[in-house]
């Protein structure tokens, strides 16, 4: 195999060391190459030299390594040489950037993809006195017509993210589900359910990431239009079939004129 820290090559211009020997009147001359040589942009010639194939392989495939930085994780597209790793965005993590870091959790936003979790939950649940957590009526696990009537809505939800919005949790629901809806008219498919900081730190009501309760709650305005709102009052549990068959029950007494104010 040829080495490649040494070559004799013809030199056309006069950028000769004084203390390189002139071996002959043609100018052939013994190059030492200290380690880096500069390329030329025509082809692979190298302070004149032109290496072999073998040797310019070798240097190629060292020197490149494949980057496969994520679009939206990694802050630029050219990752270390050496290891591979990309630059990530704060709150980011991974070889490519493609997970959010501990104490971190993914957003919507391509600019911060994950943000910091907020510590206000945990600072609220440890000053949070028995005056402050007490009268939780999400613990109940009884459902009568009067309960159904009461509230706004009542869906089977799956939870899938959540995310902090001001004084508020918003999460992002699945509705499976819809036995009673209010003036916004929840339908099948992706919405927002939204839940005050205090109660949730509280745990009233106590939410689950992938998981599926049964919700009977009432409807606010959130960003000027009317939306899932669940809160100490409310009423969230696990869903299990049985629900679904007396919630059914409850829409018809409703529809008879059972549920007036």
């Amino acid at each position: 195999m040829p080495l490649c820290s040494r070559s004799s090559a013809r030199i056309d211009g006069p950028h000769v060391r004084a203390d390189q020997k002139h071996e002959s009147r043609g100018g052939v001359l013994e190059l030492a190459f200290e380690g880096v040589a500069r390329t030329r942009e025509k082809g692979s010639e190298r302070n004149g030299a032109l290496l072999s194939a073998s040797c310019r392989s070798t240097r190629s495939s060292a020197q490149r390594v494949a980057c496969d930085c994520h679009p939206v994780g990694a802050s630029g597209r050219t990752c270390n040489q050496t290891t591979g790793q990309c630059p990530c965005k704060d709150g980011v993590t991974g070889t490519t950037c493609n997970r959010c870091a501990k104490g971190y959790q993914q957003s919507r936003s391509p600019i911060a993809p994950c943000i910091k979790i907020p510590a206000v939950d945990h600072s609220i649940m440890s000053s949070g006195g028995p005056e402050q957590c007490s009268k939780c009526k999400t613990t109940t696990k009884r459902i009568n017509q009067r309960k159904y009537c009461k509230r706004d809505f009542a869906i089977q939800a799956n939870v899938l993210s959540r995310e902090t919005v001001g004084s508020w949790v918003r999460f992002n629901v699945q509705v499976v589900d819809i036995f009673k809806y209010g003036p916004s008219k929840v339908r099948r498919g992706n919405d927002f359910l939204w839940v005050p900081m205090a109660d949730l730190a509280c745990k009233c009501p106590k939410l689950r990431l992938k998981t599926s309760y049964l919700i009977l709650g009432n409807e606010e305005i959130h960003d000027g239009q009317p939306g899932l709102t669940a809160d100490r009052n409310s009423i969230v549990i696990d869903w299990k079939d049985e629900w679904g068959r007396r919630l059914r029950k409850f829409q018809r007494r409703q529809r008879k004129g059972r549920c007036k104010d």
